[in-house]
């Protein structure tokens, strides 16, 4: 199953939370994380950039190899394996058919498959949110993230929403779901725990637990529930 994460606006915790989300999947069975925004290696206390990766495999469009998606992939944690995205950067104009064909070689595994499309800001990026079996988005109760979300061609496609709430913000739960339709499957009210973590490069022996609980409530969204609960 290909599940994918996006954000309308950068800096929200997309990366993060795609991370805890396959780090809790992986405790239940093998989990294959794809990076396309480029911070998982990091956010995973991985010491190199890899240099070969997922941008690459793009640039090959429709002519890449399933198969090479072994080549590149890396053991991050326990049952779970990183599909990095490289140090080569993409074109912003990736084009959509390789997007497709990189999202039906990842559904065609039989691991549970996350993805990490960043801002999806190239056609690549919003034909796998298309052509994923679940588009989450991750956004700030945030006037100009709400209004950018209105604008993105994954509008439609996004079927849920995690909220990161900020003191302060007017909009709420409520307003997203209002605004753009959007089911909100968890909050998360940021912690600095959470940042030390992360900074620390500690996240994938030592997930705090709110964002790990909040990563549960998404995988139960689709996935087996009493086993998600149990992880």
């Amino acid at each position: 199953m290909l599940v994918s994460f996006w954000s309308p606006k950068g800096g929200c915790g997309t990366s993060v939370f795609a991370a805890a989300c396959a780090l809790v999947a992986a405790r239940h069975g093998p989990t294959l994380l794809a990076d396309l925004d480029g911070d998982q290696p990091a956010i995973l206390g991985i010491a190199a950039d890899p240099g070969a990766g997922l941008f690459d495999w793009l640039a090959l469009g429709t002519e890449a190899s399933p198969s090479a998606l072994d080549r590149i992939a890396l053991d991050a944690a326990p049952s779970l394996t990183l599909l990095p995205a490289g140090s080569r950067r993409p074109a912003s104009d990736a084009g959509s058919d390789a997007g497709c064909a990189l999202a039906d070689a990842l559904a065609a595994r039989s691991t549970t498959c996350l993805i990490d499309l960043g801002r999806a800001d190239s056609p690549a990026a919003v034909a796998i949110g298309e052509r994923a079996a679940l588009t989450i988005a991750a956004i700030r109760p945030c006037y100009l993230a709400f209004r950018r979300a209105t604008r993105h061609p994954l509008l439609v496609a996004t079927k849920g929403a995690v909220m990161f709430d900020e003191p302060g913000r007017v909009l709420s739960a409520h307003d997203l779901r209002s605004v753009l339709g959007w089911r909100v499957l968890a909050q998360i009210h940021p912690r600095p725990a959470a940042a030390t973590t992360v900074d620390a490069g500690l996240l994938a022996s030592r997930i705090p637990e709110p964002l790990a609980r909040a990563a549960r409530r998404v995988l139960e969204s689709f996935g087996d529930n009493d086993g998600w609960r149990a992880a």
